[in-house]
């Protein structure tokens, strides 16, 4: 259970997540998938990671349980901790060295939306599912990074319905690169891996580095602009009443 990192092919990291039953990370599980990642992309033998998920669902966001026993004590830890270390992960799949290739299966919402949306390509299996139900939650981000998969007036409408779309669907706007069978899922992210990581390492950088600065969007100070009406939901009550009536983990 956790962050672990293997090599399975030559230039190629494979981080995998697991935190049962359905990879909604708590705070210390956010920071140590962002040390992971940048740990991977500063291995001078690494050209490719791909990030992966053991279990049900690629990602179910933050440990809302953690939240509310925290809240329930009257302290707002859990929140600050959840926020910064989803900040950190997602900075870290934005600015690991080289390429990160999502993995994606089953579902994929709140905080794994910012992990993909930042993720250089995704490869998703035919029952993956992507959507941000944080209005549901009682919280608010990562349409910084929805608006990444899907045009904005569709990312709107998901994001004020909570609906999720379909690999089908991100397949069709272009921002998931294949979709295969679940069984599939990580031999054809790691084929993707294998190709890129035939590149030279220092070019395969430069070519990250060049990207991001191209990118129209500051990522991180986007998502740090949406994590700051997190806070006012917070501080002005509607978040724990939301909150307090979502089914936690076993809705996911």
């Amino acid at each position: 259970m956790g962050v672990s990192t293997s090599s399975p092919g030559k230039g190629i990291a494979l981080v995998t997540v697991d935190f049962p039953p359905v990879n909604a990370l708590p705070v210390q599980g956010w920071y140590d998938l962002a040390d992971a990642l940048r740990a991977a992309g500063r291995d001078p033998e690494v050209r490719c990671v791909v990030l992966a998920a053991e279990g049900r669902g690629f990602n179910a966001g933050v440990d809302i349980k953690e939240m509310q026993r925290d809240t329930a004590h009257g302290g707002h830890g859990a929140l600050i901790g959840a926020n910064r270390g989803c900040y950190e992960a997602f900075a870290a799949v934005y600015e690991c060295e080289v390429p990160v290739i999502a993995a994606v299966h089953g579902f994929c919402l709140g905080g794994g939306i910012g992990l993909v949306g930042n993720a250089d390509a995704i490869v998703a299996s035919d029952d993956a599912t992507f959507g941000l139900p944080e209005l549901d939650r009682g919280a608010l981000g990562a349409a910084t990074h929805l608006s990444r998969l899907v045009p904005q007036h569709l990312m709107r409408a998901l994001y004020y319905t909570s609906r999720t779309a379909t690999a089908a669907e991100l397949h069709a706007h272009g921002s998931v690169w294949k979709v295969v069978p679940r069984d599939a899922l990580r031999a054809a992210a790691l084929e993707l891996a294998a190709e890129i990581a035939l590149k030279d390492g220092y070019l395969i950088r430069l070519a990250k580095a060049a990207i991001n600065g191209i990118d129209p969007v500051d990522v991180r100070r986007s998502y740090r602009f949406e994590q700051g009406f997190t806070f006012e939901a917070n501080l002005s009550g509607v978040a724990g009443r939301v909150r307090d009536t979502f089914g936690g983990e076993e809705r996911a």
